[in-house]
């Protein structure tokens, strides 16, 4: 007989979740965690400002966007794309990726399945109240080291602004 996982409803309100401050710039603020989810996935809304770049990256872990107020140029597999309000992208497992901000203000709806990579987010951010809210590729590329196969392979792709 296969043994069946009980999980709790979650409900989360807006603004509801923890927050934390991501190295590479941005507020994130979990949703659905990995224990939440049993592990099927992991789900936050992701806050940040005109500029803030990733740097180009792989996980085994597939990685959806959906704009709920802006716009990115996503860099996919050696392709660049812009996303506007209501867009949606999906970043397949291993493929390398990064994206850039390009309005005043963006706000994500970033899914990672399956939720494994919790541990890399919790491991390049820390609690918002009293974060020193520095970018530190460092941080992040040692958080990808230490937590599941998060890579870094190099700068953000994008031309100078």
């Amino acid at each position: 007989m296969t043994e069946q996982i009980v999980r709790a409803p979650v409900i989360r309100h807006a603004g509801e979740g923890e927050k934390r401050w991501f190295f590479g710039g941005g507020v994130f603020t979990i949703k659905a965690s990995a224990a939440d989810t049993a592990g099927g996935f992991l789900l936050w809304e992701d806050t940040m400002e005109r500029g803030k770049v990733t740097p180009l990256h792989t996980h085994p872990t597939d990685e959806a966007f959906y704009v709920l107020d802006g716009e990115i140029l996503l860099h996919i597999d050696g392709e660049d794309t812009k996303i506007g309000d209501g867009g949606f992208a999906l970043a397949p497992r291993s493929v390398p990726h990064a994206f850039m901000v390009l309005s005043e203000s963006c706000r994500l709806l970033c899914l990672h399945t399956p939720g494994n990579s919790e541990a890399f987010y919790l491991g390049a951010s820390e609690p918002l109240e009293g974060s020193t809210q520095q970018v530190d590729f460092g941080r992040i590329a040692e958080a990808g080291q230490l937590n599941g196969g998060f890579t870094l392979l190099g700068p953000p792709p994008f031309a100078p602004a």
